[in-house]
Formats: structure tokens, sequence, C-alpha cells
């Protein structure tokens, strides 16, 4: 299966970054974008100032209005908005090729997983996750980066590893599907959680805790969707959970760190902050959670504090006065 051409889906800060990682890995890239002024800002001025300030972007990198055909096509909208975007796409771009999931949520509503959202928009597409501990501005400045691909198959994803990897950019092939995109879609919801202790002036002992404790927590709902627990000691695990629950970087730590010094939601969507993918996934892993009877009380606490305005305060006392029980 050829493997040089690239059409990144999504203009965004990530998209952009990806883009730019698989230009530098030799391949020619294609970003789609849905506004004329960003294209043409791309293919003019090789920046994308919006998201990704002065970055200057590899000249193999041009940008586009419209997807066409290529080899490999990796889809980098936010979670929610995948099952539009691959709905505005020909089916047959799609059919037979190896389609990257990079968006790390559940789809609010089904319940899906992004791959399942694929399997229903474009049947005949092949499956693959890419997850791990990676900002957009560090891959886009070549910054050393490591990440998570996960397919079925073992020698298309390590070849297509392979043709993604350049100086910087190092995806390690991996095959369990499910437990990466869990991984990746919690890691925000405990991110959430982290930033509104550190908000709240918990202090570090709490967030260490919450981090240990959510660990375990992810273990159980990766398990009990049919993943490996041995994921988690990887990149796609502990890599990307550690890294989204302790930077000021992590979008979801900040919109935490908000919330735990007391602003609502709207207050802190209003005051103009960036996309958290944690905000529209808690609830869903909150339902989740419930439907395979999964304990997850730390989801269902941030789903709380989401949803209810409830102070973080009292949420963690709550979590502290929890019957005890032998650690799992």
């Amino acid at each position: 299966m050829p493997l040089e051409t690239v059409s990144v889906i999504g203009g965004g800060s990530w998209g952009t970054a990806l883009a730019q990682a698989a230009a530098m890995a030799g391949r020619s890239v294609s970003l789609v974008a849905r506004d004329a002024a960003q294209v043409a800002e791309i293919n003019t001025h090789h920046t994308n100032q919006r998201y990704l300030g002065e970055q200057v972007l590899h000249p193999g990198l041009s940008a586009s209005l419209v997807a066409s055909a290529a080899d490999v096509i990796i889809l980098a909208v936010p979670a929610q908005a995948s099952r539009t975007a691959l709905g505005a796409l020909d089916p047959a771009l799609l059919a037979g090729k190896p389609v990257i999931l990079s968006a790390k949520g559940l789809e609010a509503g089904t319940l899906d997983r992004q791959s399942e959202i694929l399997a229903d928009m474009a049947p005949d597409a092949i499956p693959y996750v890419l997850s791990g501990p990676s900002f957009a501005a560090d891959v886009a400045a070549g910054r050393p980066t490591a990440v998570t691909l996960a397919g079925d198959d073992a020698t298309l994803t390590s070849a297509l590893a392979a043709a993604l990897a350049g100086p910087s950019f190092r995806p390690y092939a991996a095959d369990d599907r499910i437990g990466v995109e869990i991984a990746g879609a919690l890691k925000n919801v405990y991110a959430l959680a982290c930033g509104a202790v550190d908000g709240a002036n918990l202090g570090a002992s709490a967030r260490a805790a919450l981090l240990a404790r959510g660990y375990a927590e992810m273990a159980r709902m990766v398990t009990a969707m049919g993943g490996s627990a041995t994921t988690l000691t990887g990149l796609a695990g502990l890599g990307d959970l550690t890294l989204t629950c302790t930077s000021v970087q992590s979008r979801n730590y900040q919109f935490g760190m908000a919330l735990g010094r007391g602003q609502t939601v709207e207050q802190i969507i209003a005051s103009g902050a960036k996309l958290a993918e944690g905000v529209a996934t808690a609830p869903v892993a909150d339902a989740l959670a419930k439907s395979l009877e999964v304990d997850a009380p730390l989801i269902a606490a941030v789903h709380a504090v989401l949803s209810q305005n409830i102070d973080i305060a009292t949420i963690v006392a709550g979590l502290m006065s929890r019957p005890l029980k032998r650690e799992d």
C-alpha cells in the first residue's frame, strides 16, 4: 500500500501540527481547512498565525478548501465534529484507505468512540488511532515527541508509523485501538479535575492522589470496554495522562483551574477560553461508566462540577468520605 501522500482534514492547531510532522517525514501533504484566507496564508506565507503564531510551515505542506485523493487521511477536528466532518467527505476518498483519528473524546448522545463514528460514516475505511503526550506547538516546532499509533493489522500499522516518523516525531505502533481511544478521551476529564484541584489550592498531594486514582479508574473503563490495561503503561496512557494533568499548556488543565477558582462553565467560555475536549466528554464518560456498571467516582465528580456548578471543595470532601477499601 503506498503511503506517500497525506490529506489532513482540519486546519486548527493540531491538524496543522500533524500536517507539519507528516511533511517533515517526507510525505506530500495537503491540509484541508474551511477558511479561504487561512488557506491563502498557508500557501503564500507558510504560516497559520491564528493557531500557531509565527511558526514557519514545511514547504512540502500545502492547503486546500477541498479534500482530494490521498494515500493516508488524518482526521484532526474536535471530537464532537468528527461525524459532521466525515459526512462532508466523498466516501470514495476514504474507501480502503488508512484513516488516522486524532481527536480525543467520546461522542455526545451516542457514547461512540471515534473509530465507531468512522465505522458508521465510512465503513470501508481502515481505522487507526493516534494518541499520546503531545502539544501542537511542540510537534509543529519539531520538538521531540513520541506518540502511539494503534491499528488492527500489525504489519500495516508499523508501515504507517514508519511513514509518519520524522526527525522529531516518533509514532510507536500498537494494536489496542480501544484502549488507546478510551485513554485519550478520559485523560481530558482527569485533567479538568487536576486543574480544579490546583485552582482551588488543595495541594500537590491531592493532585497526585487524583492522578493515581484516575489511572486506576481509567484501567477499569478500558478493560470493561474490551481494551487492555497494559496499554495504560505506555505513551497513550500514563504518558498522556501525566502531561495533560500537570501542564499549564493543556487546555483541559487550564479550564479546570478556572473551575477550581470558582468560575462557572459559562463564565469560562465567555472569557474566550480555548476548546477543552473534556468538557464535552465528561457527561458522556459518566453515562458510559454507568452503562458498563464501572465504578468511576472521579468521572462522576467532574460531571457534577460541570453540570451543577458544585464547589470543587465540596466534591473533594465527598470523595474523601467514601468508604475505605483495599486499593485496586
